[in-house]
């Protein structure tokens, strides 16, 4: 059984034990969240399509902490003198998914 979940403008495909990447929320490790933007179900050979979303679906998940990404960004023109270095740090709350619950 897996599920299609909208979070924070990105889709994501989960089943239980999934570990995902969301973005960052102020949350505690070792405390659930439920996903109720459920745009797809597939139990089996059923499969259930939200118009916009399943009614009475849900994802249940546990938060396990916050990560983050270093991305370096560097522009350069050869012979011109122009080196130019950029960073950024985007960060994530990581969660494990629990279960996908559908009625």
């Amino acid at each position: 059984m897996y599920a299609v979940v909208e979070d924070g403008s990105k889709q994501y495909l989960v089943k239980a034990g999934d570990v995902v990447e969301l973005d960052l929320r102020n949350l505690e490790p070792e405390s659930k969240i439920q996903l109720e933007r459920v745009l797809l179900v597939k139990k089996g050979e059923q499969v259930l399509i939200g118009q916009p979303t399943v009614a009475g679906a849900k994802v249940v998940a546990t938060v396990l902490g916050e990560t983050s990404e270093k991305t370096h960004i560097m522009k350069y023109r050869r012979r011109k003198n122009y080196v130019r270095r950029k960073g950024h740090r985007q960060y994530y709350t990581k969660v494990r998914i629990e279960e996908v619950v559908a009625s």
